[in-house]
């Protein structure tokens, strides 16, 4: 009994001497696994820190690289502009000749297309407004914009030039290019003078007149100034103040007008030749005395008549007939 006892005891002791050994060799081994993991968190914060430090205070391979693409980048942005700038001055030369050699040759004015100048909006450069080299990717694409508008608006005058050019004698014949009267039918030489502002005599107010009085006898014959087609040919009215008048369409952007008449000889749709008798003059419509009022409008303007008569006349009569022009009243209400 006593052994039993003593057996149970010695159990126990080893028991417990086995657990506290365990105790004992497990606590250090968390403790240093602890201790590991602590410092080598502490290690990598610091880690991090000093690289932060690095990266704040000097560049790295990775951010040298960067840097250097992107100065190249930049300089080829630069590149671009400097040669876009280059086309664009070519170009504006194509478009100087285009405007004051080409279309002299066929008597037609400058190309313009409504809005082709307008800018286009900042929202179409809105994905590159985020970026650091936003106001030099903008700026590029601008000039790019606007190179593109000018070159379309070219293709587009040259695709115009070149059908005038197959149509070069129907074009020739067309324009308004003779006196509409005979010269010696003139009173005294003198010119009702085309105005974009005048004072009108009877009225009172200013407002445009749109064409150039001839001051001559009633009946004195009027030519069509070039070949065309009668658009308006008025036999009878007031018509706004134009009376009795006939308009012809010459095409090619081209129309005239011949008012205050007092006898219409030519019918709508009637086509006319250059130099043929289409009326005779009057005093009829808003006039004060006979005279026959010529407009030429072309694309819908009216332009300054004397520049399509005079191609036949000599420096000093033209010199002359400018001296001699003045704002002749032909108008009553």
């Amino acid at each position: 009994m006593g052994q039993k006892g003593q057996r149970s005891d010695t159990h126990t002791l080893t028991h417990e001497a086995q657990t506290l050994t365990r105790d004992v060799v497990t606590a250090p081994f968390r403790l240093r696994t602890y201790r590991l993991i602590r410092k080598i968190l502490i290690g990598f914060i610091l880690v991090s820190i000093a690289n932060v430090l690095f990266s704040y205070f000097f560049y790295t391979p990775k951010m040298y690289r960067i840097i250097r693409e992107n100065r190249d980048l930049v300089i080829k942005y630069r590149i671009l502009q400097d040669r876009i700038r280059t086309a664009q001055r070519h170009v504006d030369e194509i478009r100087h000749r285009d405007n004051y050699v080409y279309r002299s040759l066929f008597s037609t004015d400058t190309m313009s297309i409504e809005g082709v100048w307008q800018p286009y909006p900042d929202t179409k450069y809105a994905a590159l407004l985020d970026d650091d080299y936003a106001p030099l990717m903008v700026g590029t694409w601008r000039q790019l914009d606007a190179l593109a508008r000018t070159i379309y608006l070219e293709s587009v005058s040259f695709d115009e030039l070149q059908q005038f050019s197959k149509n070069k004698e129907q074009l020739s014949a067309a324009v308004p290019a003779i006196w509409p009267i005979d010269r010696s039918a003139l009173h005294n030489n003198h010119i009702g003078a085309f105005s974009a502002r005048r004072m009108h005599p009877v009225l009172g107010y200013i407002r445009p007149h749109t064409g150039i009085d001839f001051g001559c006898d009633r009946g004195t014959p009027v030519y069509a100034t070039g070949d065309a087609v009668v658009e308006t040919a008025s036999a009878s009215g007031f018509n706004g103040g134009y009376g009795k008048q006939g308009l012809l369409n010459h095409e090619f952007g081209y129309k005239t007008r011949y008012a205050h008449l007092n006898e219409v000889l030519v019918k709508p749709g009637e086509r006319v030749t250059r130099g043929q008798i289409i009326a005779r003059t009057g005093n009829t419509g808003r006039s004060t005395g006979p005279h026959l009022h010529y407009e030429v409008i072309h694309k819908g303007v009216p332009v300054n008549p004397i520049n399509y008569f005079n191609r036949n006349m000599t420096p000093e009569e033209y010199e002359r007939l400018m001296e001699n022009m003045r704002e002749t009243n032909f108008e009553k209400l």
